[in-house]
């Protein structure tokens, strides 16, 4: 989803997900009269903020030195309303950085916004993609200042915590697969406790913690910048932050890049999206374990999918009995070894550990996959980010509250898609204990003014099914898909792929789209 994984240890469910994984949702009640009030004194709340912004502007200064953004990349902070329904109300502080557009006066058309998903994610590196000269990013950054930003909840934006982080990493998990009914019950109780962490030590925060609400601070922070109308680009849950704000400030977009996209619709947001995902998974899992078999020169792990698959099951049943290093269980295999289906830029090193192991280095896999407790920032940004992706999805929409309902769904799920069906139901759990009100998802569709949309999608993304980038190009009239063929790495854009990255740049610099949808052959596939 993102450059930079980031894994999150669930202490709460016992398992280690990434917590840039989107989880799941049960079908939205219709809004009622009242959520539509609600929404309209929250629509006036954004527009008291954003002419307060616009009128105070950003006081851009060095970046503080434990940030690591280096000069010439400038912070600052905008002060948006906790709640949107009260903009007199409590204010919190969000952390943005900027870089200013390399080319001349003349080649400039703004600010360029970036959200890298999760919920979770900060997207304060994006400057950083002019400081190392990213290739890929010199022809817009000439264009557009790029502005990243920590929404609300993460990062240096009032951010919030759902468990101790020493705690929270601590390893090894119980495994995620359940063997008993005891075990089921176990999980039940962590998830149930973590719920009740993020209310003791969030409580303030939680009922705010919403996409909707990112969605207007994303409209305060384009006021702060100065910026008549926005131009973005949000990738993996960021395409869903884009496509609520596309939705409540249509008028107020300029262009926009959506990425590997999380499926709008109401239905999936966010349990069933999360079901969706777990069959997802386990596709491009077997396509990573036929590249390695293709690769047996170098890796040694068998030349057929299921020859690897017996490794990994080998590993597994070793780590269950006796925790590799003592840190290396099931549960932190996992949370290390779906980077493969998550990236294309993990499958060499993932691969490469695990033959390391076969070959007796049991080093690489816990130096890999262990927890570091010497690395207290690390841990708190994995605490943080897990919880603020807990509490926007349990937040944003209805979960179901019978187990009965989890327990069949992903029993069933888990016949056949074994891989991360089950650690993907215990990182979601809390939502079913949620202890403040749930919202009705926006119904994500064109509103007026709203320009054409570019929407990339790999066809075979563990994270964000193809599916989701369907759906949204349904709803956005006049948008146009890209899809890269036969490929299933998560985000996009940050590839190297001639037929994509030549028509993203013409997009951002020109608001060009193509006539018509377009079919990309697909990135180079790693080589050992």
């Amino acid at each position: 989803m993102r450059p930079k994984r980031r894994t999150a240890a669930l202490g709460s469910a016992g398992a280690i997900v990434t917590a840039t994984l989107i989880a799941g949702a049960v079908a939205a009640p219709t809004a009622s009269a009242t959520s539509r009030h609600g929404q309209d004194r929250e629509a006036r709340g954004a527009a008291i903020a954003a002419a307060r912004a616009a009128k105070a502007g950003i006081d851009w200064q060095d970046c503080p030195a434990d940030w690591g953004l280096e000069k010439p990349i400038q912070c600052g902070w905008v002060t948006v309303p906790l709640d949107y329904a009260k903009p007199y109300g409590k204010q919190i502080k969000l952390a943005v950085d900027r870089i200013g557009s390399t080319g001349t006066k003349g080649e400039r058309q703004g600010a360029l916004i970036y959200n890298p998903g999760g919920p979770g994610g900060s997207g304060l590196r994006f400057p950083r993609r002019v400081t190392t000269k990213n290739p890929l990013w010199v022809n817009t950054s000439k264009a557009y200042d790029f502005v990243g930003f920590d929404p609300r909840g993460v990062g240096h934006s009032a951010p919030i915590s759902c468990a101790d982080p020493q705690e929270f990493v601590k390893a090894p998990k119980a495994d995620p697969v359940p063997d008993s009914e005891a075990d089921k019950l176990a999980q039940i109780k962590l998830a149930r406790e973590y719920a009740e962490g993020c209310y003791e030590r969030s409580s303030a925060m939680l009922p705010h913690m919403t996409t909707p609400n990112t969605a207007r601070d994303l409209d305060v922070i384009r006021a702060a910048l100065g910026e008549k109308k926005l131009n973005y680009l949000g990738v993996s849950y960021g395409t869903y932050l884009g496509a609520v704000y596309g939705t409540l400030f249509p008028g107020h977009v300029r262009r926009m890049v959506v990425d590997s996209v999380v499926n709008p619709s109401r239905e999936k947001i966010w349990y069933e999206a999360n079901l969706d995902q777990d069959v997802a998974f386990e596709g491009r899992w077997k396509d990573w374990e036929d590249w390695v078999a293709a690769n047996d020169a170098t890796f040694h792990l068998g030349t057929t999918r299921a020859a690897v698959q017996g490794k990994w099951l080998e590993l597994r049943a070793t780590a269950k009995k006796n925790p590799i290093g003592g840190l290396v269980g099931p549960a932190e295999l996992i949370s290390f070894f779906q980077g493969a289906p998550y990236y294309d830029s993990s499958w060499i090193p993932v691969a490469t550990v695990l033959s390391k192991y076969f070959a007796g280095d049991t080093q690489a896999l816990v130096d890999a996959a262990a927890p570091d407790l010497t690395d207290t920032a690390g841990n708190i940004a994995s605490e943080n980010g897990n919880a603020v992706y807990t509490a926007v999805e349990c937040t944003d929409a209805k979960w179901p509250t019978s187990w009965r309902k989890w327990n069949s769904d992903n029993t069933r799920l888990n016949k056949d898609y074994p891989f991360l069906t089950w650690a993907n139901a215990w990182m979601n759990l809390p939502c079913a204990f949620w202890p403040v009100k749930q919202q009705t998802p926006v119904n994500v569709k064109t509103g007026k003014g709203l320009p054409g949309v570019l929407i990339v999608q790999s066809e075979r993304d563990a994270a964000t099914p193809y599916d989701g980038a369907v759906e949204l190009h349904k709803r956005f009239k006049g948008s146009r898909l890209i899809t890269e063929k036969d490929a299933g790495s998560h985000g996009v854009t940050g590839l190297v792929n001639p037929c994509i990255n030549s028509r993203v740049d013409a997009y951002l610099l020109t608001g060009k789209l193509d006539t018509k949808d377009v079919t990309c052959a697909p990135h180079a596939t790693p080589k050992p």
